[in-house]
């Protein structure tokens, strides 16, 4: 995680327009030729003084790439980040120097996080101002330098080409995430002979490989499948615990046959929702702290458990010393930095996890008659757990977030994408929505980023023109992001947004009341407005409120034709000031 930077000088020559190749054109088309060459189609950004280059690019070639301009840079990140994690291909984000960069970098840390693959390109001051404090001068690379998996600085125009193959390899390869490539204004309109669709792969192999092999090192032996089969022959009460690895690797169909054959219960983190089809009658649902009875009564009684491309949060663990204390514990992830990071492991295979799951099959014994026995206890247990859910008062009047999620996953079908910002309504998300498929659930885990939203929703339209697309927020939340509903109408992107209106930062609220003796300091919002449906009529956005359970419905029944029509909705959906997520549980170390 360094910047590299290569010094040449070009001389500047004229550039012209054809369609051949190995001619001579600008850094800034050299830039576009070389996105389009990488099967990128759409950009999102905002422009400004260094990249006006690069703007004029943009114009040119619009017909071939499409610029998605947003109201803000910190959205430009997250829209290319829910492209992303929505269809798996990188997202491409822009933005100009100085402020322009800096709002990117929420959004970049973000994406580092939960692992997503962003290729950010800002541009900067000219480089022979570099470091003298120049007007939106900005060291954007020291800057992200922790939260990238690498950056490049720009410093001579002909390496353009084998920094963008190389920035592509790196974001996509191995564990996904991140990366920034900073080009100096001058650099942009400097010329350069491009090559261009000469093998980008095999001229990415030599530094960018080397690169990879930094942080993605696959070291596992046929020794230790082996060591884990035995583990898991030896078992009586496996669990499998899986994370985001597990769609970052596609390796959902893997997940689902190794539970069959071990008849063992699935608990998911927050950010593998969706990597097990929540219908299986092996699931489970959440695990850690807002996880399901199941799920975690489940682990503390587990003699194995095999973690599957997650991280051992704390948010999953609560206590590092109580968690999954009788269990002797399998970790696979593609990361050997996260092996032992959080968690002790007795076996650890560092691998992509379609490939590890894929051996391990075959070398799961099959049931003894003892062994079927002992898994039909195992589950019996199981299923009592699982009849421990969260109670809902079905006589308050208030409207309830669960017959909210429901409801409008009943509307939307199995296809539809299903967005959330940070607090109460993204884990009342995770427990209610039947999620079916991986990636069909897009959240801020790692970072729990408020404002992620509206953003990575209209890049998951954008990704997923067939997909519908839903967006649950807060009020705390969507004020952070409600500009992007210009976005929304100016693509004409048809997203439902349902806004959970409880009046104030929900969460919080939740956590002053629980541990903080009611003390609501500055959580309160009744006051501080906006009216949500006034203001989406003020973007040119349809929007509808709805108190209980009629007037929800009803307004659901009105905005699906309003989706239908190519354009978006917006729900607010009233709720209980003091509507809690349950279960809570309370980290004691």
């Amino acid at each position: 995680m360094f910047a590299l930077a290569v010094v040449s000088q070009v001389k500047k020559k004229k550039m012209v327009y054809n369609g051949h190749r190995n001619m001579k054109y600008s850094g800034a088309r050299i830039l576009i030729e070389s996105l389009i060459e990488q099967g990128v189609d759409t950009i999102f950004g905002y422009p400004g003084g260094a990249v006006l280059n690069i703007y004029d690019e943009l114009y040119r070639y619009k017909d071939r790439i499409r610029h998605i301009l947003v109201s803000h840079e910190q959205h430009a990140a997250h829209a290319a980040d829910g492209y992303a994690r929505s269809s798996g291909k990188p997202g491409v984000c822009l933005a100009t120097s100085g402020p322009g960069a800096t709002n990117l970098v929420t959004g970049i840390a973000t994406a580092f996080v939960d692992s997503i693959p962003v290729v950010a390109i800002t541009g900067n001051v000219s480089a022979p101002l570099l470091g003298k404090d120049s007007f939106q001068e900005v060291d954007i690379a020291g800057i992200t330098m922790p939260i990238v998996k690498h950056n490049w600085i720009v410093e001579d125009v002909c390496d353009l080409v084998k920094i963008i193959r190389e920035a592509f390899v790196v974001a996509k390869t191995g564990r996904p995430g991140p990366v920034l490539i900073d080009i100096p204004k001058d650099i942009s309109s400097r010329i350069c002979e491009y090559h261009g669709n000469s093998d980008y792969y095999l001229s990415a192999n030599g530094r960018a490989i080397r690169l990879l092999k930094k942080t993605n090192r696959e070291t596992f032996t046929e020794a230790d499948i082996e060591k884990a089969a035995a583990l898991i022959k030896d078992s009586k009460r496996p669990m499998l615990y899986a994370g985001g690895g597990v769609i970052h690797s596609g390796a959902g169909a893997e997940l689902v046959k190794i539970a069959e054959l071990l008849n063992a219960p699935v608990a998911l983190s927050l950010m593998g929702m969706g990597a097990f089809p929540s219908e299986h009658p092996l699931y489970t649902g959440l695990i850690g702290m807002h996880g399901s009875a199941a799920s975690n009564k489940a682990v503390q009684e587990a003699d194995l458990l095999i973690a599957a491309g997650a991280r051992f949060s704390d948010r999953v663990t609560n206590s590092v010393r109580r968690f999954a204390h009788n269990a002797k514990i399998i970790h696979i992830d593609i990361d050997p930095a996260e092996i032992n990071k959080n968690f002790a492991a007795d076996i650890s295979i560092v691998g992509d996890l379609k490939v590890v799951f894929g051996r391990l099959i075959k070398k799961i014994p099959a049931k003894t008659s003892s062994d079927v026995k002992t898994s039909f206890e195992w589950n019996g247990k199981i299923e009592k757990w699982k009849a421990q859910t969260p109670k809902v008062n079905k006589n308050k009047a208030d409207l309830q977030p669960c017959f909210v999620i429901q409801e409008t996953a009943n509307a939307l079908g199995e296809k539809a994408i299903v967005v959330t910002d940070t607090g109460q309504h993204q884990i009342w998300t995770a427990q209610f929505y039947p999620f079916k498929r991986p990636r069909s659930f897009l959240s801020s885990g790692g970072m729990g980023t408020m404002g992620y939203g509206l953003g990575a929703a209209a890049g998951a339209k954008l990704a997923n023109p067939a997909s519908p697309v839903v967006l649950f927020t807060g009020d705390g939340s969507f004020r952070m992001n409600c500009a992007e509903m210009a976005t929304l109408v100016k693509y004409e992107l048809p997203v439902l947004i349902v806004i959970f209106n409880n009046r104030a930062l929900g969460m919080l609220r939740q956590w002053q009341n629980f541990s903080f003796d009611s003390n609501y300091s500055e959580t309160d919002l009744e006051t501080r407005g906006p009216d949500f449906v006034k203001l989406a009529a003020a973007y040119g956005v349809q929007g509808l409120r709805a108190a209980d359970e009629p007037s929800f419905l009803e307004a659901l029944e009105k905005a699906l034709p309003i989706l239908d029509s190519g354009k978006p909705a917006l729900i607010e959906a009233i709720i209980g000031k003091d509507e809690k997520v349950a279960p809570m549980t309370i980290k004691d170390g």
